[in-house]
């Protein structure tokens, strides 16, 4: 008898424990869902975010090449002059976007035909002409696919303003880089002076200090053109608080990628088989990166300013605000007609009488 009653208890204890233990998972489950990164990856992907930098990354390679070009021809007399500030600029080029610039172990394009790039006569202004048009395009399509990622809609500026605002945007970056080449150069020479002042003169550590000396200041450069590129660019109106957010992180991936650039280039191009298009395969490698890096630290900025209660468009807000207050007025009045009819005598009701 003893068995006998202590088996139905057995047995209610064992049915109780999976759900006990199911309750465990979906408190874990939604603990894990309710992460800041997971819902910002959640929102990435439900707004198509991996397809839009996609997009951007295979159009990202015309724009580069055609940027590069336009900026060399443009201030290539000014960089020709100064072989330090040249060197340099073609450094940060290179970091900024492993095997784009031949620095002696492949790349897709040789830095002294780079600085040989002029523009004479009619055919290169025309030819210069078409390649800013693709450098500018890659410009209004990384703008739209952040505001789409934002659910925001096309900005109101004129079409000839925006090409303007791209272009000057476009102008600024390339005097940023100058600027930066030239901080470089001078921060390469006061670092070594400095080292030679304490007695250091072993070339790693000369090295090794002018490499973090890069990656510090291509943090900062990155840092200021995403934030540039979501305030301005993208016009969506971002408080400070938000914006750095977003640009300190993009910057802070976009400089694991270029650290370790060379490493997963280097994986991912050493099938024999792609071994004549090795370069480009590696650039469209690495623009979809840095595309995916731009707008998931965009989804971050927006999911922040949503969590703080913060809209993206104020303008937006307040038109919606504004249609879901006549659609509350429309109820209240639908409300107000049935509760009146309600009201009525029977007879008035029954032969629709007022």
């Amino acid at each position: 008898m003893a068995h006998e009653s202590d088996a139905p208890a057995e047995v209610e204890e064992a049915g109780k424990r999976p759900p006990a233990f199911v309750a465990w998972v979906q408190r874990v489950v939604a603990w894990v869902m309710a992460l800041k990164p997971v819902r910002v990856f959640q929102d990435y992907a439900a707004h198509r975010g991996p397809l839009l930098a996609a997009g951007l990354s295979n159009q990202a390679i015309f724009a580069v090449f055609a940027a590069i070009w336009v900026a060399f021809s443009v201030f290539g007399l000014v960089v020709a002059a100064q072989p330090a500030l040249q060197a340099a600029l073609l450094g940060l080029l290179a970091d900024a976007v492993p095997g784009l610039i031949d620095t002696g172990d492949g790349g897709a394009i040789d830095p002294d035909d780079l600085v040989d790039t002029t523009v004479l006569g009619w055919t290169g202004a025309i030819a210069l002409g078409g390649l800013l048009f693709t450098a500018l395009g890659w410009l209004a399509s990384a703008r739209d696919a952040v505001r789409l990622l934002g659910d925001l809609p096309a900005p109101p500026t004129n079409f000839l303003l925006l090409k303007l605002k791209d272009l000057g945007l476009a102008i600024g970056f390339g005097v940023l880089l100058l600027i930066s080449a030239g901080l470089s150069v001078l921060s390469s020479q006061a670092l070594e002076g400095l080292l030679d002042l304490v007695g250091i003169r072993d070339d790693a550590v000369a090295a090794i200090s002018t490499r973090v000396l890069s990656i510090a200041l291509m943090f900062v450069i990155d840092a200021v053109v995403l934030g540039a590129f979501y305030r301005v660019l993208a016009g969506v109106h971002i408080p400070f608080r938000f914006l750095v957010q977003g640009a300190l992180l993009g910057a802070l991936a976009l400089g694991v990628l270029k650290v370790l650039g060379t490493t997963l280039l280097g994986g991912a191009t050493n099938n024999p088989l792609l071994a004549g298009f090795a370069v480009i395969i590696g650039l469209l490698i690495w623009f979809t990166l840095v595309c995916q890096v731009i707008l998931v630290a965009a989804c971050w900025v927006f999911v922040s300013m949503t969590d703080a209660g913060v809209p993206l468009d104020t303008r937006l807000a307040a038109e919606r605000a504004a249609e879901a207050e006549r659609e509350r007025e429309r109820l209240r009045e639908e409300l107000r007609a049935e509760l009146a009819a309600e009201r009525r005598p029977f007879w008035k009701r029954l032969f629709g009488r007022t």
